[in-house]
C-alpha cells in the first residue's frame, strides 16, 4: 500500500514537471535559444568577460618609424587604448586575415581619439616606410592613430619574442620566409597589457586575430577599457 502511494506521488511530480517544463523547452527549441544557453559557453571553455579585465603588466617599450617616416613609441600612445600585432606586407598566409580583422576593429572605433592600432613588420628589410604607406592605402586604413612600424630587425624580433612573447622568426621552408603569431595584444591607457580570463580563471593573455570570436572579444574589451 505504501509502495502504491509512493508511485502515485512520483507520478504526480513527473506530471507537474511535464506540464511546467515541456512547453518551455519546446518554445526554446522553436526559437533556437537552446543552442544559445550560457551553459554551452562554460562547457566549450570560451573566454568570457565580466567587465573586469586582468592586468598582465607593463607593455614593452618601443621606438620605431611609421609609414610617414615619423618616430613612434609607446609614449605616442600614452593615454590611449591600443591594439598591437606583428605582420609583414608580403605574407601569403595569415597576414591578410589579420589585416582585415584589424581593419574591422579600426572601423568600429574610428574617430575615437583615445584608441589606436600598432602594426609592426617583421620584415623591415623589405617593409620600408614607403612600402608600409602603400600597404596601408591598399588596405584602406585611414585612422591617423593606426601606425605601421618598421625599424631595426633585431630590435623588432626581440620586441616580439622577448617583449610580448608573440613568436616571430625567419624560416626559409615556409611560404613568405617568416613565421609569426596571429595574436593581438591589448594595451590600456596606462600602458599595461590587459585581457579577459577563460572559464577556468586563467588569463588568455592575447586575442586571436584570425577568428571572429577573438575579434569580437577584443572589441568588447576595448570598449571596457575606453570607459576606465
Amino acid at each position: 500500500m505504501f509502495k502504491n502511494k509512493s508511485y502515485i506521488g512520483i507520478s504526480f511530480v513527473i506530471l507537474v514537471f511535464g506540464i511546467y517544463a515541456i512547453p518551455k523547452i519546446l518554445d526554446r527549441i522553436q526559437d533556437g535559444s537552446v543552442v544559445k544557453a550560457d551553459r554551452l559557453d562554460h562547457v566549450s571553455g570560451i573566454a568570457t568577460s565580466d567587465g573586469k579585465l586582468e592586468t598582465i603588466g607593463p607593455a614593452p617599450k618601443f621606438e620605431l618609424v611609421n609609414q610617414n617616416n615619423q618616430k613612434i613609441s609607446n609614449e605616442t600612445y600614452k593615454g590611449k587604448v591600443y591594439v598591437l600585432d606583428f605582420f609583414f606586407t608580403t605574407c601569403p598566409t595569415i597576414c591578410p586575415k589579420m589585416n582585415q580583422s584589424m581593419l574591422s576593429i579600426e572601423k568600429k572605433f574610428f574617430g575615437n581619439p583615445n584608441f589606436g592600432i600598432v602594426s609592426i613588420t617583421i620584415d623591415p628589410a623589405h617593409d620600408t616606410p614607403a612600402v608600409l604607406k602603400e600597404h596601408a592605402q591598399l588596405l584602406g586604413a585611414t585612422s591617423s592613430n593606426w601606425n605601421f612600424l618598421t625599424g631595426d630587425r633585431q630590435t623588432i624580433f626581440d620586441l616580439a619574442n622577448k617583449g610580448f612573447n608573440l613568436y616571430a622568426g625567419e624560416n626559409s621552408k615556409v611560404n613568405g620566409g617568416f613565421e609569426h603569431s596571429g595574436l593581438f595584444a591589448l594595451i590600456d591607457k596606462n600602458g599595461n597589457i590587459r585581457c579577459r580570463k577563460d572559464n577556468f580563471g586563467n588569463p588568455i593573455l592575447y586575442y586571436d586575430g584570425l577568428e571572429k570570436e577573438g575579434v569580437r572579444n577584443i572589441q568588447q574589451d576595448i570598449s571596457i577599457l575606453l570607459k576606465e
